[in-house]
């Protein structure tokens, strides 16, 4: 029989499922039995979880109907389980560091000490700013017994209730079968009710055996509600009573709720407003019904908000707070004069607005902060012109590009009265940046980020480590923008996994392709045609797009290459086409770089970018996410990586470009002029790995992601009434240049004759 039966379940993102079995598989050791509770709606889990299965045979994969509780999953799991102790992970939240699972096992079957029915070992809590903090009860775990009773010391209900930090004997949970499988009985009842239970309770030595990954999810994310630990409570004092615990720890148990109560009302961020009222209530009551005869309340600030809950006293503790709050405000004030007239004018416009009702019709659109109508959000708002044109639509642009808006295009300068009424009031917005800091995520509201491009540098969270690309970025603010997010929009499975690693919270996201892309499936011929006859590329020209990335090593852009030389090198046939990034707007090309050759166009002030796309024959770029969306058109991309090492090691990167790529690769310019002139950019292993690119990172971009969009987000229609994503083998992309230009030689020919 395994000493240890790690049990894994619960819903979680795809790339931190993975990480927790990762975790578990590499332990190595003989005592250990695992078992993965999945949900059946969750099919790229399930079908991780049976490859390892089959790989592993100490892992056992239940499949659990969807919508199972948390404490269903965990019984169904306990029945299966073979090992003499059980330990509970979220795979969300939770790891195993290399050894714990042979630590663990050698602490419970040392014959030095008694086996305990409770093994409360310490844990690591990993945010995101630091993988490695000692816990809250190091300390505590650190001077108790190696083996006492609860009635002993009260004190280790202090330890922080995270289940994976009990390993829990497994016929403790045989002999009170109401700790498992009740409703509403979830992961705090859980951790303190095994304390009160067990005969005995012992601590793992100094080490910490699980890795807890501590992140809020925001409000109405689909976490628990926040009235759920009044029942948890509830029946905690029943089972202390119950099971005769000592006043001294009933009385522990009490702090730990009251404490539980004001860090709740403490977090406004953490409870909707809707609720304040009535969870203040039920922790008054709560405080004053099972507070001990004669318990003493804290001292200080505490213990006045501890006697405003005890008697039930909102107004008092509101104006408590209030008063807090002024005096933070009067603080972080008092060196900011300047400027406080208009930050007045606008938080006044903002409260006004937000006193008025949500408007259920209008939605709020923005790209490229206030660029314009561009990317993703602009394919969203031209189809929900489409499906849905009750719905009004404002742009928030700033002044400067408001005249390159199209005709007719209601738009909003930030800074203006109207600027804060819209945003204070749309029911939807959108966009591929995040709104402004002061913007509010109102009850009902529904934000939308579509992002602008497929992730290979690290973005969001994952720059804490690469200092010269996050240039001073602050999380902490970057993060709640983030809360905001009730939608995150997804081109394929890699982007999925890194905006939930990148931009934790509680968004759902959308894998629905990027509808920017849905051009690349829907243009015709004559579409191609219009669009080089723009750019002035005469049929059966070659136009290579060149697009380089910006370098945050960089103050300002560096030729990668001399442009009148490739130009003439590739011959009269060939003309480039080469957009700066927008970075370095207005000006993106060192002194001398511009009109160095009359075949070698600057396109970068061109919009949309979608149009040289479709006009190009082929791509020419570095490390671009403009690669990605290319790619959708299967025409041919050449990768120019010059200084790939120490791209990657300035901005940090989630993949080897160079060793996956989605073309030829060249490390300098001679090596590129070889490849665009011998054939080598559009040869069939150049196909192969364009074929295996585009399976990769093409997987949801079909031609109708603005309408899935617009469908679920804004109808309300259901997944199942979407259209589903065409398996690669049966989209058609755009005509090539070529292609498009033989469509048209029989009409031309035609009209000659007449």
């Amino acid at each position: 029989m395994p000493t240890l039966s790690v049990i894994v379940s619960g819903p979680a993102p795809l790339g931190r499922f993975r990480a927790c079995l990762d975790s578990l598989t590499t332990q190595h050791s003989d005592a250990l039995d695992l078992v993965v509770a999945v949900p059946g709606d969750d099919p790229a889990a399930l079908a991780l979880a049976a490859r390892r299965e089959l790989a592993d045979p100490q892992l056992t994969v239940l499949t659990v109907p969807a919508g199972t509780t948390a404490a269903a999953a965990r019984a169904t799991a306990v029945r299966s389980a073979r090992g003499q102790y059980v330990q509970f992970l979220d795979p969300a939240t939770d790891r195993l560091p290399a050894g714990a699972a042979d630590a663990l096992a050698e602490r419970l079957l040392s014959r030095r000490a008694p086996a305990p029915d409770v093994l409360l070992c310490d844990h690591l809590t990993a945010h995101w700013w630091d993988p490695a903090v000692p816990s809250a009860a190091t300390d505590l775990l650190t001077s108790a017994p190696a083996t006492t009773t609860l009635a002993d010391h009260p004190e280790l209900l202090d330890v922080p209730p995270l289940l994976g930090d009990r390993v829990i004997r497994r016929g403790l949970l045989t002999e009170h079968p109401g700790l498992l499988d009740t409703d509403g009985h979830d992961a705090l009842y859980l951790s303190y009710a095994v304390l009160l239970l067990a005969r005995t309770a012992a601590r793992c030595g100094t080490a910490a055996l699980v890795r807890h990954r501590d992140r809020p999810t925001q409000p109405g994310s689909g976490a628990a509600t926040p009235l759920a630990v009044f029942g948890q409570y509830e029946a905690l004092h029943q089972l202390a009573v119950a099971a005769d615990a000592p006043a001294a720890v009933r009385a522990r148990l009490y702090d730990r709720m009251t404490a539980d109560y004001l860090t709740t009302l403490a977090r406004r961020e953490e409870l909707p407003p809707a609720l304040i009222g009535e969870f203040f209530g039920r922790a008054a009551r709560h405080t004053a019904e099972y507070r001990p005869a004669g318990h003493p309340r804290p001292g200080g600030l505490d213990g006045v908000r501890h006697l405003l809950l005890a008697r039930n006293l909102p107004l008092g503790y509101r104006l408590l707070r209030t008063a807090n709050d002024r005096r933070r405000a009067a603080r972080s004030l008092a060196g900011a004069a300047a400027g406080r007239a208009a930050a007045a004018r606008t938080a006044l416009r903002r409260r006004i607005a937000l006193a008025r009702p949500l408007d259920a019709d209008l939605a709020v659109f923005s790209a490229y902060w206030g660029r314009g109508a561009a990317c993703n959000p602009a394919a969203i708002a031209a189809e929900l012109a489409e499906l849905a044109p009750d719905i009004r639509q404002v742009w928030v642009v700033e002044a400067e590009h408001a005249e390159l808006l199209p005709p007719g295009t209601d738009h909003v300068v930030p800074g203006s009265r109207r600027h804060a009424e819209v945003l204070a009031r749309a029911k939807y917005l959108v966009n591929n940046v995040n709104f402004p800091d002061g913007v509010r995520k109102r009850p009902g509201s529904v934000h939308i980020q579509t992002h602008h491009g497929t992730p290979l540098k690290h973005m969001g969270v994952d720059l804490h480590d690469h200092p010269a690309a996050a240039r001073g970025l602050d999380f902490d603010k970057l993060l709640e923008r983030v809360d905001r997010w009730d939608f995150s929009l997804s081109a394929n499975p890699h982007s999925t996994e890194v905006w939930q690693r990148a931009y934790p919270s509680g968004h759902q996201s959308l894998d629905y392709g990027y509808p920017r892309n849905d051009v690349y499936y829907r243009a015709t011929s004559a579409d191609v045609r219009a669009a080089r006859a723009r750019l002035g590329l005469a049929p059966g020209t070659r136009a290579l797009l060149y697009a380089p990335t910006h370098r945050d090593h960089e103050a300002r852009p560096v030729p990668r290459l001399d442009l009148h030389h490739l130009a003439e090198e590739l011959g009269e046939d060939t003309v480039l086409l080469v957009r700066g990034h927008y970075f370095h707007a207005p000006d993106p090309w060192p002194a001398g770089s511009r009109g160095v050759h009359p075949r070698v166009l600057d396109v970068t002030g061109w919009d949309p970018v979608e149009d040289l796309a479709l006009a190009a024959d082929a791509l020419v770029t570095d490390y671009s996410s403009i690669m990605f969306d290319y790619a959708n058109l299967d025409r041919p991309i050449v990768l120019l990586a010059d200084d790939w090492d120490t791209y990657r090691a300035v901005r940090g990167v989630y993949f080897d470009i160079t060793a996956d790529p989605p073309g030829p690769v060249a490390r300098g310019q001679d090596e590129l002029t070889a490849v665009l002139t011998d054939g080598g950019w559009c040869d069939e292993a150049a196909a192969k790995l364009r074929h295996d690119f585009r399976l990769r990172f093409c997987a949801y971009d079909d031609g109708r992601a603005a309408e899935r969009v617009v469908r679920r987000v804004f109808l309300g229609e259901g997944e199942e009434s979407l259209p589903p994503v065409l398996p690669l083998a049966r989209r058609t992309p755009a005509p090539t240049p070529e292609e498009a230009a033989r469509e048209a030689a029989p009409v031309a020919n035609q009209e000659a004759s007449r």
